[in-house]
């Protein structure tokens, strides 16, 4: 594993309460489930797991995937049988092909692995993104460019195999540590 981010991670959970507490899932994705035809679902960098609790609500079999075993073990109290909850370095995780009705991840960005999540959808499987992207108006100042989309960049990930469900740039209004610029976007494989 990567330990300077497991170490990362960990501090930033543990030293940032408010990333630990209980919270509402992403309001997108209680739309973009709707959509969804299977109950089998991947939640990358789950953090303390707010979309995982939620789709495990929904009756969905979750793999909940995190570096952080702070945030993870948050998780883990909450005891639901249907998450699976697996600390993994995104830098090396691959999942299996065909294999996730849903695909989740949100506040989180790292374009080489998108290629991977695509192939991990089942046909028909949806795969669901929101995540932080440029913008003059952001409040958070050091945010590094490398884990912000650029306007559009989502909708480029998709062009081909894939009918976009929804795509949204949006400023987050509700629980974040900074007002921040996203997008989302949610497509179906064919």
């Amino acid at each position: 594993m990567a330990i300077e981010d497991k170490q990362k991670w960990n501090e930033k959970y543990k030293n940032t309460p408010k990333l630990l507490e209980d919270r509402t899932p992403s309001e997108k994705l209680v739309d973009t489930i709707k959509n969804c035809k299977g109950k089998k679902a991947l939640e990358i960098a789950c953090g303390s797991g707010r979309n995982s609790i939620f789709l495990a609500q929904e009756g969905f079999e979750v793999d909940a995937l995190d570096i952080s075993e702070v945030a993870l073990e948050k998780l883990k109290q909450k005891d639901f049988p249907n998450i699976h909850v697996k600390i993994v370095d995104l830098d090396e995780f691959i999942p299996e092909k065909n294999s996730y009705d849903l695909i989740v991840m949100t506040n989180f960005l790292d374009r080489k692995i998108i290629s991977s999540l695509k192939n991990a959808l089942k046909k028909d499987g949806i795969l669901f993104i929101e995540t932080y992207m440029e913008d003059k108006e952001n409040e958070k100042p050091d945010s590094n460019p490398d884990f912000l989309l650029k306007k559009g960049e989502l909708k480029a990930f998709f062009e081909e195999g894939f009918e976009i469900l929804n795509y949204d740039e949006f400023f987050n209004e509700t629980y974040e540590l900074y007002r921040m610029k996203k997008q989302s976007i949610s497509v179906r494989k064919f």
